[in-house]
């Protein structure tokens, strides 16, 4: 039954595999973290992000937004212990759903495509890329105002003022920044607390994305950007280094690292930042923040294109020696 699953959901012809992946050994590999990291990561190479319907990160972000008006309601003291409330009460309620699933799922035949579905949910690099890849086309094509708003997708600054070199390092920025946030993030979430680890770490993560910012949300905000925070710590750290092992200029990027990261408002943002500004040789400038790598000249459309070959060639080495690590583990 879990090979007929399997062929269904991957079109392949498992059959061929079978002197490798006998039923007793693909049994063993489904209660696995590890193969479910393998699989999740391959349908997150392989697949566009699912339905609205069927998001757990879209269920997430919807009920963010049923959230707000209660974050921006009274005094700041209060705007401030609601906004607590939902940052964490948030994270630990999904990290129950997940549990949950886990122990659900683990009975049913399908347990590794589902559970890896659902853990593929909570990457988000085939999207990043393809929203990348979308402003570097627009950006060879001349068409400056078309890939500012196409940047939006990536960024939260303004970005109609912004000119075709900003509009490149932002989209570079971002794919650098998301290798901790999507990517290793979640991995690690994964890694210590299973699919309930990674669903709060992406309720974290998009809690922090939609409110935890300045102005509006300054107060009922200020918990989930701090968690955030937290929760990144080591994501970012990791990131910095997965970038290093995968391409550029790798002395450049060491130098801008310890130089530069400490420029962004964000105590995590500019490890990853920094270094893939080092890597490519570029400067990479958010008008009025900072200027990471300063005497390298401005960035363009192949620079993002380079960009995403490292975030790439990243996530393949994060997965492979995340599902390794974890399959040793027999968990």
């Amino acid at each position: 039954m879990i090979r007929l699953a399997l062929q269904q959901l991957l079109g392949t012809r498992l059959v061929l595999l079978k002197p490798l992946l006998p039923l007793a050994a693909l049994r063993k590999l489904a209660v696995t973290r590890g193969g479910t990291l393998a699989l999740a990561a391959l349908l997150d190479w392989a697949l566009a992000e699912p339905p609205s319907a069927v998001h757990p990160v879209v269920w997430m972000g919807r009920l963010l937004a049923a959230a707000e008006p209660a974050l921006l309601r009274g005094p700041s003291s209060r705007q401030l212990v609601v906004g607590a409330l939902v940052a964490a009460g948030g994270a630990g309620g999904w990290f129950v759903v997940g549990r949950a699933l886990d122990q659900f799922l683990v009975r049913s035949a399908l347990f590794l495509p589902l559970r890896a579905w659902l853990l593929k949910c909570c990457f988000a690099w085939r999207a990043l890329d393809e929203a990348a890849a979308r402003v570097e086309g627009l950006l060879r094509e001349g068409r400056l105002a078309a890939a500012q708003t196409a940047v939006q997708s990536l960024v939260s600054r303004e970005t109609a003022a912004l000119d075709a070199e900003q509009v490149a390092a932002a989209a570079i920025e971002s794919v650098a920044e998301n290798l901790g946030d999507s990517l290793v993030g979640p991995v690690l979430a994964y890694a210590v607390g299973g699919l309930g680890g990674a669903f709060a770490y992406r309720w974290v993560n998009t809690a922090d994305a939609m409110v935890g910012y300045r102005g509006r949300f300054e107060w009922g905000g200020k918990a989930a950007a701090r968690l955030d925070d937290l929760a990144n710590f080591v994501p970012a750290r990791l990131a910095a280094a997965l970038l290093l092992l995968c391409g550029g200029d790798r002395r450049s990027g060491l130098d801008a690292l310890r130089r530069d990261r400490g420029q962004t408002a964000s105590p995590n943002a500019g490890w990853p930042m920094a270094t893939m500004a080092g890597l490519l040789g570029r400067s990479l400038e958010k008008p009025g923040a900072y200027r990471l790598n300063a005497s390298a000249p401005a960035p363009g459309p192949s620079d993002i294109l380079a960009a995403r070959r490292i975030v790439a060639r990243a996530w393949l080495l994060l997965a492979a020696v995340g599902s390794t690590l974890l399959l040793l583990r027999r968990r």
